[in-house]
């Protein structure tokens, strides 16, 4: 049986606590948008949410 920080424990809080959405980009894309991200001090999964929530609040704005 794992502990708190065991592997098993982690995807099962993971798989309770978020969806999961796999998105695939044309190649060399993945690049453009790692750069982006660290230029602002985010992850790509950070950048990528905050993409998402901007364009919920304009869709939900109008």
């Amino acid at each position: 049986m794992g502990g708190k920080t065991s592997n098993e424990s982690k995807a099962k809080y993971n798989a309770k606590a978020y969806d999961r959405i796999n998105i695939a980009v044309p190649k060399g894309r993945k690049d453009e948008i790692q750069a982006i991200a660290e230029q602002r001090g985010q992850s790509i999964n950070a950048y990528i949410n905050t993409i998402i929530e901007e364009a919920l609040a304009k869709a939900k704005a109008q």
